[in-house]
């Protein structure tokens, strides 16, 4: 016979039962607690939902390395899938329920990968871009993996091939509207050709642009 799962609620992380004794205590504080006291608390929950909000727009690679909960993970997906004005706004105050039962390792790994969204240079922004798309195409396309093993020789193409055939075999896409899951390999794609990237560049970039180009116009 299944036991009901308890009853209560997460502050920082931790789950407090109802009626445990770190309950009473948390309900005791609660009753002593000043109006500043009460400020602060609306304020810290209103930054984890702002830091929510900002996982939308966090960059696929920063976003997949980070030790989410897959029902978090879900509930961004589900948030930038929304367009209805009334439905975001309930979508982002789950969101921000999902974030206040986050650990402060996981909350600070969360910072750091914002923070380094805003603080990468243009130029590097523009190449993990660049090895974004080339990776979706890599999994999409069989062209486009003979088109980037012409322009990038030097790739492991016996590698390459393998790490394609098996984040398709990942793929997951499941019901209608549901984003896809992507496996280790599709991560291992991006590394492979941001590195390719990174070492040629130059010359080797803008073959690769030109290449990518002539495919698009064909």
């Amino acid at each position: 016979m299944s036991r009901k799962p308890k009853k209560g609620y997460f502050v920082r992380g931790q789950f407090v039962a109802e009626g445990s004794e770190l309950d009473l205590e948390l309900k005791r504080e609660l009753k002593g607690t000043d109006e500043s006291s009460r400020t602060d608390l609306k304020r810290e929950s209103d930054e984890l939902q702002k830091l929510g909000e900002e996982l939308l727009g966090l960059r696929a690679a920063l976003f997949n390395a980070l030790p989410l909960s897959e029902k978090l993970v879900d509930a961004v997906a589900e948030a930038k899938r929304i367009t209805n004005f009334e439905g975001k706004r309930r979508q982002m105050q789950f969101i921000g329920k999902l974030m206040r039962k986050l650990d402060e390792p996981t909350l600070e790994a969360v910072k750091q990968a914002l923070t380094e969204q805003n603080t990468v240079p243009a130029a590097e922004a523009a190449a993990l871009h660049e090895a974004e798309r080339w990776r979706d195409r890599l999994v999409a396309d069989d062209d486009a993996l003979g088109g980037w093993i012409e322009t990038h020789p030097a790739t492991d193409s016996q590698q390459l091939r393998a790490l394609v055939r098996q984040a398709r075999k990942d793929l997951k896409t499941g019901p209608a509207g549901e984003a896809p899951r992507q496996g280790k390999a599709y991560r291992e794609i991006f590394q492979l050709v941001r590195e390719q990237l990174a070492v040629h560049g130059g010359d080797d970039h803008a073959a690769a642009a030109a290449a990518q180009d002539r495919e698009e116009d064909a």
